[in-house]
């Protein structure tokens, strides 16, 4: 499968939009408030809108018209790069092959303009069970995928599949997904579902912010030390109703359901 022209970053295109995001963060608002703050003031301007993913990564993936390095001091916590606790840099083993950078992935999908761009994750339990975790980045919407004995990629990538192929072809875009081994399959995947899969940065867990998020609230149905295998796809699907049902204070109150019908229609 052909890829993508890697697309210029927002940052980059407009001038005007940078300037207004770099004379924010001089003032110590964080890309989170810029981001929800810009379509306040700029209703009816879609090239004035922002996510907080793409600010973060103008800040610390330096290319030609990012934000300007020295404006990472402007953060709260001050960090000259955004990395997790325990981080520690790969040594070139096991890194998976092939790989698209989630610097790549379409600008539609950064700023969650369109529906159909999905971040992923496993969700582990105890002796190794694990659940797939997909959540839509328009709208929230959330599907959990039950991972048979093992998590190999042979056994990851097909459950994913399966469950991609239930879709319209209106939500299979993208997928946005970490460094993990159980992705190594990832070009077959593609094939099989005509989804690209982007790959975040090693150990960069907050650039699938929304996947972090839900599988944060997932532990609520999952505590940790406890084993998946006895739940049922069944059993997913009801949490992720759950889930999809709750009002969002960033969908503006709407559900994850409701959110997704209505960008669909």
């Amino acid at each position: 499968m052909q890829g993508r022209r890697p697309k210029r970053a927002k940052l980059a295109v407009h001038r005007q939009l940078r300037a207004l995001v770099e004379a924010k963060l001089e003032l110590q608002w964080s890309p989170q408030q810029i981001a929800r703050w810009l379509p306040t003031q700029f209703p009816d301007q879609a090239e004035m809108r922002v996510s907080h993913e793409t600010i973060y990564m103008s800040l610390f993936v330096q290319t030609r018209g990012a934000l300007r390095k020295e404006l990472t001091a402007e953060l709260r916590r001050g960090h000259a790069s955004r990395r997790p606790r325990g981080y520690s840099p790969m040594n070139g083993q096991g890194q998976l092959r092939d790989t698209v950078h989630i610097s790549a992935r379409p600008a539609e999908a950064a700023d969650r303009a369109v529906p159909g761009h999905w971040e992923g994750d496993l969700l582990f339990g105890r002796e190794m069970t694990a659940i797939a975790t997909l959540v839509e980045r328009h709208s929230r919407f959330v599907m959990l995928v039950k991972i048979p004995a093992g998590h190999t990629s042979a056994v990851v990538t097909a459950a994913l599949t399966a469950k991609i192929q239930e879709l319209p072809a209106a939500l299979k875009r993208s997928l946005t997904w970490d460094h993990g081994k159980e992705m190594a399959l990832h070009a077959q995947f593609t094939i099989d579902t005509g989804v690209q899969v982007y790959f975040c940065d090693p150990r960069s867990p907050w650039q699938r912010g929304s996947n972090e998020n839900t599988n944060g609230l997932l532990r609520q149905y999952f505590p940790k030390g406890k084993t998946l295998a006895p739940y049922t796809q069944a059993d997913l699907d009801e949490v992720a109703d759950r889930l999809n049902g709750r009002p969002r204070q960033t969908l503006g109150w709407k559900t994850p359901s409701q959110a997704l019908e209505q960008a669909l229609h």
